[in-house]
C-alpha cells in the first residue's frame, strides 16, 4: 500500500487504522504468519496496532502478545505461562529513557557513576540472556533517546555527571551486546527521535496524560522502523535497485542537451546534489545490492552519461543496462528475469511519477518510492528501509560479483546447442555437508528469502537453526556450488526430521541463482545416501503452494516419489529407500562429509 511507504501521513494512518487493516487483509498476498511479543516500559497498545499495519504491508500476518503496562522485566524474569504457551517468534522490548530510574548526581564520583551504568546495563543483559535461554528467538530492543533537557548545557555530553553522557555510555554498552549476539537487534530510537525532532518526540504531555513515552504522532515512525527490522529478519528485504537516468542520476535530458550539458559534478549546486545521490546508490553495492538501469534513451547516450568524467556510477557498476524506447515496465520485467529475481524484490527509482505509476500498476508488489526533488532523493529512499540490514554474510558482500558471473554463464550457454554439454562445460563442483556454525547466518538468510524453489516455505531464525543443528533427531545439509566462472556460495538447504525409520523433509530449498544446474538433484542424492546410512526406510516430502513456488509443484514426482495425498493446502509424497535409486545429478562433482 503506497500510503504506508515513506514519506507517509502519520495522522492519516492513526485515524484510519481499522480501514487500512481491512484493506490489507483483503489483498491477495502470500502471507507468512508470526507471533510477536511486545514487552513495554510504557503504553504499547497504539504501537502494536500501527506495527500490525506495517507488517501486513510487508506480507507478515502477526499475532501479538503484550505485557501489562511497565512489566517488560517481570514478564521475562518470572514464571509466565501465557508467554511460554504463546511461543513468540520474536520479542520487541519497547523501553525509553523514562525507564531509567536514576541518573547521576553532581555529588557522585566517576566510579559510582560507572557502577550505576553497570547496574543499568546488567539488568538488561540478564533480561536478554533469559529470553535467549527460554525462547531462543530474536530480540528487538530500543536503545535510549537523549534526555528532554541538559542540566549542564553543552557540557552534559562530556561530563560524567551529564544525562547525555550517561545515556550515551549505556547505548554504547547496548551496541557491544548487539555486536556479540547475532540474534539481537537494536531499534535506534536515539537516531529516530533526532530525525523526528527530539523536543516533539519527548513531549511530556503524552507521558503524563497517557503514559506514552513518545509523542503519539511519532508512533507510526517508530512502528515503521520496528517493522523494517522484523521484515528484514523474516527475509522480506529488497535485493536491488532499477534506476532511471535523466533527472534521476544526473540533471537534464542527455538526448536533448548532450553529455557536456548534463548536470553532474562539483561545479554547480545542482551537479553536487546528483553527485551525492550517485555516491549513495553506489555505496549499496558493498551490501550486495544489485544495480540495474531502465531508461528511455539510446544506449549510446546512456553509456556516454555513465562514462562522464564526473559520474561516480560507471557502466560496470550495473548488472543490466536497458536503455531503449520500450515501455519501462517491460524492461523492468526483463531485468528481473535475467537476474532470476522476482520483480517485487527490486525497487524502481524514477523521477517521473507517470513512469512510477505505470510500473507499479503493471507489476504487482514493486516498490516505486516518491523520491521528491533531487535534494530529497537520498532521505526519501533511505528512510524507507528497503535494504534494512540485520544480517550481512560473506555471500552478500560478493553478490554483485556473483551476478556478473551469471551473465558470463548466460553468454556461454548461447554457444551450446545441447544443454547437458553446457552444464559439463561449467566444470561444476559442489560441497554438501551438515550445517556448520560458520554458515548459520547465511543459512538463516536463505530460509527467509528463497521463494521460487522452496517446497515448504518454512522460515527459521538463527537460534532455531542452531538448536536443530545440535539435535540428533534432525538431518541437515547445506550445499555450496562453484564453477569455472566463480563461487556461488551457499545456495541449497535441506532439513530432515527423523522419527523412527522415517525422514520427514521439513525444508528443501535452493537459491534462484543456480536454477536448472542439477544442484537440486545433488542435494537429494546426498539426502537419500545419508538416510540409507542411518537405516531410514522411507522419505516423506511436502509441497505447500504459494504464488511464487509453482515451479516445484511436481519436483518430488520427477525424482520418483509417489504422491500419497493432495488438497488445496498442498501435497504429500513418499519414497521408499529400499527401492533402487539412481543418482539424478549428472553434471556436478560433489564433495561430501562422511
Amino acid at each position: 500500500m503506497k500510503e504506508l511507504e515513506y514519506p507517509f501521513d502519520a495522522s492519516w494512518i492513526l485515524s484510519n487504522r481499522r480501514k487500512i487493516r481491512n484493506q490489507l487483509l483483503a489483498s491477495e498476498m502470500n502471507w507468512i504468519e508470526k507471533k510477536i511479543a511486545i514487552l513495554g516500559g510504557s503504553t504499547t497498545s497504539n504501537i502494536t496496532q500501527v506495527l500490525d499495519l506495517f507488517l501486513l504491508n510487508q506480507g507478515i500476518k502477526a499475532v501479538f502478545y503484550q505485557s501489562e503496562y511497565g512489566k517488560y522485566y517481570e514478564d521475562i524474569m518470572f514464571k509466565n505461562e501465557e508467554l511460554e504457551v504463546f511461543k513468540p517468534d520474536i520479542i520487541y522490548i519497547h523501553t525509553s529513557n523514562r525507564n531509567i530510574m536514576k541518573y547521576p548526581e553532581l555529588c557522585e564520583s566517576a566510579d559510582e557513576i560507572e557502577k550505576m551504568i553497570d547496574e543499568q546495563v546488567g539488568k538488561f543483559i540478564t533480561l536478554w540472556d533469559k529470553i535467549r535461554d527460554t525462547y531462543a528467538c530474536p530480540i528487538v530492543q530500543n536503545n535510549f533517546e537523549m534526555p528532554r533537557y541538559r542540566l549542564l548545557g553543552n557540557k552534559d555530553i562530556s561530563d560524567v555527571h551529564g544525562s547525555v553522557n550517561f545515556l550515551s555510555r549505556i547505548n554504547m554498552a547496548f551496541n557491544k551486546y548487539a555486536q556479540e549476539h547475532t540474534d539481537f537487534f537494536l531499534c535506534d530510537i536515539n537516531y529516530i527521535s533526532a530525525d523526528y525532532g527530539l523536543k516533539e518526540w519527548s513531549d511530556s504531555f503524552y507521558w503524563h496524560m497517557y503514559k506514552c513515552a513518545l509523542n503519539v504522532n511519532a508512533i507510526p515512525l517508530l512502528a515503521f522502523n520496528v517493522a523494517n527490522i522484523m521484515k528484514s529478519i523474516f527475509g522480506k528485504n529488497k535485493k536491488g535497485f532499477v534506476l532511471d537516468l535523466d533527472n534521476t542520476l544526473w540533471g537534464g535530458v542527455i538526448g536533448d542537451e548532450g553529455v557536456d550539458n548534463i548536470k553532474i559534478g562539483p561545479e554547480t549546486a545542482e551537479g553536487q546534489v546528483y553527485l551525492e545521490f550517485q555516491s549513495y546508490i553506489k555505496a549499496h553495492k558493498q551490501m550486495g545490492i544489485v544495480l540495474s538501469i531502465d531508461s528511455k534513451n539510446d544506449e549510446k547516450n546512456a553509456l556516454l552519461g555513465l562514462n562522464h568524467p564526473d559520474s561516480i556510477l560507471k557502466p560496470e557498476d550495473f548488472i543490466e543496462i536497458r536503455a531503449n524506447w520500450e515501455s519501462k515496465d517491460r524492461n523492468f520485467l526483463e531485468i528481473a528475469n535475467d537476474l532470476n529475481l522476482l520483480p517485487d524484490s527490486l525497487v524502481f527509482v524514477d523521477d517521473n511519477p507517470a513512469e512510477r505509476h505505470i510500473v507499479s500498476g503493471q507489476i504487482r508488489g514493486v516498490s516505486t518510492p516518491q523520491i521528491g526533488d533531487p535534494h530529497q532523493y537520498i532521505v526519501n529512499i533511505d528512510r524507507n528501509g528497503f535494504f534494512e540490514m540485520t544480517y550481512l554474510s560473506e555471500d552478500d558482500l560478493k553478490r554483485n560479483h556473483m551476478y556478473q558471473e551469471n551473465i558470463k554463464r548466460a553468454k556461454a550457454q548461447l554457444t551450446f546447442s545441447d544443454y547437458g554439454e553446457y552444464l559439463d562445460s561449467l566444470e561444476m563442483k559442489a560441497v554438501i555437508k551438515p550445517f556448520e556454525d560458520i554458515y548459520i547466518s547465511r543459512i538463516a538468510q536463505l530460509t527467509n528469502k528463497s521463494n521460487q524453489f522452496n517446497l515448504t516455505t518454512k522460515r527459521y531464525t538463527q537460534g532455531e537453526l542452531e538448536t536443530i543443528t545440535n539435535d540428533t533427531h534432525y538431518l541437515t545439509l547445506y550445499g555450496k556450488l562453484e564453477d569455472k566462472f566463480g563461487d556461488n556460495g551457499v545456495v541449497a538447504l535441506c532439513i530432515g526430521h527423523l522419527v523412527g525409520k522415517m525422514c520427514y523433509i521439513d525444508l528443501f530449498l535452493m537459491s534462484c541463482r543456480v536454477l536448472k544446474r542439477d544442484m537440486e538433484y545433488a542435494m537429494m542424492d546426498e539426502l537419500i545416501r545419508r538416510c540409507k546410512s542411518k537405516g531410514i526406510s522411507e522419505l516423506r516430502g511436502y509441497y505447500y503452494p504459494t504464488s511464487k513456488n509453482k515451479m516445484v509443484k511436481e519436483f518430488y514426482g520427477e525424482l520418483g516419489f509417489k504422491k500419497i495425498s493432495e488438497n488445496s493446502e498442498g501435497s504429500e509424497w513418499s519414497l521408499l529407500i529400499e527401492t533402487p535409486y539412481t543418482d539424478k545429478n549428472k553434471h556436478i562433482k560433489v564433495e561430501v562429509e562422511e
